[in-house]
């Protein structure tokens, strides 16, 4: 297979193809709902469209996102190359109609047409040690993109102090402002220090954990557990129409900042939590979900 050709799969892949941890969380928050609600008719209706998708390899949702990439690469393979290769398969992706074409130039209001564009895609490009490229993908919806947020700690409308419980009271106080927007259930992914841009690039990394993940760490590993309990108690539920599953799952991590900061960052994937992995060894292309 051609390199073009193994990115615009990639890219097919995460556009109809929805992980399965995430399909089984959904299946799961649909038994777990009460007949005759519309908190089980919504989720009825997702897991079938997930299904259509799949079956006729169109996109899950009428949104295909932003595309974002994370690269990991030896020393010596060069950026551009890839950076170039992807670009021209986003571009016949597009064509193909995996993706809608979602780059806008926010001056002019023009449309690129093909997902190509200024910081369109985007790359995250990091060396690393292994004898092999990662190619990790995430399609990034607009109204999920829309409420997620960030806060500077500490907040006091809500008398949030710099410690995980004025953490918690930021993350209940996102979703709650969100409810039924960005299409939940939602997954959230949280980012806990550095500064006003790495605690977001933070948060959206974590949504390349599998649901039911934990962090390594046992304090927030517990603190994910409380926070996705507490959320779904919120009773927003699927859509915002009420319901026990508002969140599919929340990821939190962490990374050191600067004394006088202290940011959170809140990024919000809606139900169609589309990622994928490519790994390329000796010329060899393997997926994962």
């Amino acid at each position: 297979m051609e390199l073009k050709d193994a990115f615009v799969e990639l890219l097919r892949r995460a556009s109809t193809d929805l992980p399965p941890d995430v399909e089984n969380a959904l299946k799961a928050a649909y038994e777990r709902e009460d007949e005759g609600t519309p908190a089980k008719a919504v989720l009825r209706t997702i897991l079938q469209n997930v299904e259509l998708a799949r079956k006729n390899s169109v996109p899950m949702c009428q949104d295909t996102g932003s595309l974002i990439f994370y690269i990991d690469m030896p020393e010596g393979e060069k950026e551009n190359f890839y950076m170039s290769i992807i670009k021209e398969a986003a571009e016949e992706a597009t064509k193909r109609q995996y993706l809608r074409p979602n780059a806008v130039n926010p001056i002019t209001g023009k449309n690129s047409g093909n997902n190509v564009g200024k910081n369109a895609p985007y790359f995250h490009i990091s060396r690393w040690e292994k004898d092999e490229i990662r190619v990790r993908l995430l399609l990034k919806g607009g109204g999920s993109e829309n409420v997620g947020t960030q806060y500077k700690l500490p907040y006091a409308p809500l008398g949030a102090g710099r410690d995980l419980e004025g953490i918690r009271r930021v993350i209940l106080d996102a979703v709650y402002k969100a409810q039924g927007l960005g299409c939940a259930p939602g997954t959230l992914g949280v980012g806990i220090g550095g500064g006003r841009a790495t605690s977001y690039i933070l948060s959206k990394e974590q949504f390349f954990r599998k649901i039911g993940q934990r962090h390594p760490e046992k304090t927030l590993a517990e603190f994910e557990e409380k926070l996705k309990n507490e959320l779904n108690e919120l009773d927003i539920g699927p859509m915002g129409f009420g319901g026990k599953t508002t969140v599919l799952d929340v990821f939190v991590d962490w990374q050191h900042r600067h004394p006088a900061t202290f940011y959170v960052a809140v990024s919000y994937n809606c139900w169609a939590f589309r990622r994928k992995t490519m790994i390329i060894k000796n010329g060899e292309v393997t997926y994962y979900d």
